[in-house]
């Protein structure tokens, strides 16, 4: 499962422009560094605009917070990432609570500080690095969603994303008229397509049950 996880964000932030790197290839024989980085990710974009700037513009030009980057990432908030690390959790039967969170230590280990070192020199250059969690899901009910939230911040994440708002993405752009060849998720994603599988969601909005007409 853990390969098809990574393989559906690999998808979604190249299909966002970003350059995606594997941290690792192979299967370390430790399990600390099994959990260290799934992905190193680039906004080229933010890269261009530096690069094509000089200095009196970056001095003038108003730099990103790090508080600015909302904690759950919708796919519109990836433009302000510049640099990131991702870890990616799989667990697609859990809810990350926070009683789930500090039974799960070794979720964390990617934003260790020895981690964030190797990371930040494999990246290299400038630029905030954000540390993103990839999950199932936050709990529903706000008062539990916001204790996850802050148990994440105070271990070092600066962002979640969700599967959901992955695979919603995934879903809305693959178009059923080009063959997917290079890619095995988005071609299945596709075939599926193909044969109605999937519902368009703006529909599913317009569409109310009936009211039954009064009595008498």
């Amino acid at each position: 499962m853990s390969a098809v996880s990574e393989t559906m964000v690999r998808e979604y932030f190249e299909l966002h422009g970003f350059y995606v790197r594997q941290h690792r290839k192979y299967v370390a024989p430790f399990r600390q560094e099994e959990e260290e980085i799934d992905f190193l990710v680039i906004n080229p974009r933010c890269q261009d605009a530096a690069a094509g700037a000089d200095d009196g513009e970056l001095r003038d030009r108003p730099q990103p917070e790090r508080a600015s980057l909302p904690f759950v990432l919708g796919s519109a908030d990836l433009r302000q990432v510049e640099r990131a690390i991702v870890e990616v959790k799989g667990w697609h039967e859990s809810i990350f609570s926070a009683a789930v969170l500090m039974n799960a230590p070794e979720i964390f280990r990617f934003v260790e500080p020895a981690a964030l070192q190797r990371a930040a020199r494999s990246l290299g250059g400038g630029g905030r690095m954000s540390a993103i969690l990839v999950i199932p899901s936050l709990p529903q009910n706000a008062e539990a969603r916001e204790q996850s939230i802050q148990y994440l911040r105070s271990k070092g994440v600066d962002a979640v994303l969700s599967f959901r708002t992955i695979l919603a993405d995934l879903i809305a752009e693959v178009e059923v008229n080009r063959n997917y060849q290079k890619s095995d998720l988005l071609q299945i994603i596709r075939v599926l397509k193909n044969y109605d599988f999937f519902k368009e969601p703006q529909l599913e909005l317009f569409r109310s049950k009936r009211k039954k007409a009064p009595k008498g």
